[in-house]
């Protein structure tokens, strides 16, 4: 090689040069910050994405249907709809935190509805006091969770297939309790307890804010959430730093159920039916509401605030599409467009995050 073509690429104008050049510009870029997506990873930016979303589905809803959106009444209508599958989905995020699913959720809440509206329990509750409903209900869902706890935790199933087979059990053990037939509720104190209005609101929608609360302290005030946290986020570590997996796992498998029998006793005060139908493909919406509130399907992260403004806006969109006289097939449309979108921009983000 001459002198001249040596001081060349010394000066970077030779092909040596040309390529440190390019990987320096490619560092550059890599490390240059966007600061929509920044935000967007903090939880604060990604709850005000989420808001800002729920404002523009409200906004629609306000110009499309008019008087009829923006009634106070239909408000409550939403939240009182809401408030089931919220329930069921703050019991979610913490599975989904620990790296796990739960597809029974419906199941579940359909085999909770029957047990507890059985002629038996609720002569029972008529002799005694209604809260064996109550009871009956709770103690179902949480028995389920346990089951499918012990099988992911202690018999390294995989959290889909165990949680698979628990929907077709418990929905087919529903249906042999309740003959297939739809239970009616014959405890009057039951019904007027669960139908009541505090301070105007329906009971139900009070009981998914308190739901809510002791979600959001439990995940970000209590041991109990830091170590769900992380389980999710890397097992193997949390393993070493001393915090029992497997039981972990099963807790907040339990929780999950726990949750699901408390949104039962919600669907039969409201429909004043137990029935084998009860919660169907519910783990669908319950899934996707928590998925847009940004908690991670990897695990490790998630956020009590997001989910309930995942419920929020899917149970708004799905007001405004029936205020508007739109098809169920309109809106699954619309809803699998939403939760892929959100699931590309989680990995968008997980992926700056890694780079940087």
């Amino acid at each position: 090689m001459s002198e001249s073509n040596i001081n060349l690429s010394k000066e970077g104008t030779g092909p040596p040069g040309d390529s440190l050049a390019v990987e320096r510009a490619a560092l550059e870029t890599s490390k240059r910050s966007n600061p929509v997506l920044d935000l967007l990873r903090t939880s604060v930016g990604s709850n005000l994405g989420l808001l800002l979303a729920l404002l523009i589905i409200c906004a629609v809803g306000a110009f499309t249907a008019g008087e009829r959106f923006v009634d106070g009444q239909n408000a409550l209508t939403i939240l009182r709809l809401a408030s089931t599958i919220g329930v069921v989905s703050i019991g979610m995020t913490f599975v989904i935190i620990s790296g796990g699913i739960d597809l029974s959720v419906g199941a579940i809440l359909a085999l909770a509805s029957v047990w507890c509206t059985t002629v038996a329990t609720q002569n029972m509750a008529n002799d005694t006091h209604w809260l064996v409903m109550v009871g009956a209900a709770v103690a179902v869902g949480a028995g389920c969770g346990l089951i499918n706890g012990v099988l992911v935790a202690y018999g390294k199933v995989v959290p889909f297939i165990a949680t698979l087979a628990m929907l077709a059990s418990a929905r087919g053990l529903a249906e042999i309790i309740s003959e297939k037939k739809t239970q009616i509720v014959n405890v009057p104190d039951f019904k007027k307890a669960f139908t009541t209005d505090l301070l105007g609101v329906s009971l139900q929608i009070w009981i998914f804010a308190v739901v809510t609360v002791i979600g959001w302290v439990l995940l970000n005030r209590t041991t109990f959430g830091r170590r769900t946290v992380a389980v999710g986020g890397n097992p193997e570590a949390a393993r070493l730093a001393g915090i029992n997996v497997n039981r972990q796992i099963v807790m907040v498998y339990v929780l999950l159920g726990v949750c699901c029998g408390i949104a039962a006793l919600m669907l039969v005060a409201r429909t004043t039916t137990g029935s084998s139908t009860h919660g169907t493909l519910m783990e669908l919406d319950v899934i996707a509401a928590v998925v847009i509130g940004g908690t991670l399907l990897s695990g490790g992260r998630g956020s009590i605030v997001g989910t309930v403004l995942g419920v929020l806006i899917f149970m708004t969109l799905t007001n405004v599409f029936t205020l508007n006289d739109r098809s169920i097939s309109e809106q699954l449309l619309l809803k699998g467009a939403i939760i892929v979108a959100a699931v590309l921009l989680q990995q968008r983000l997980a992926k700056r995050s890694d780079s940087s």
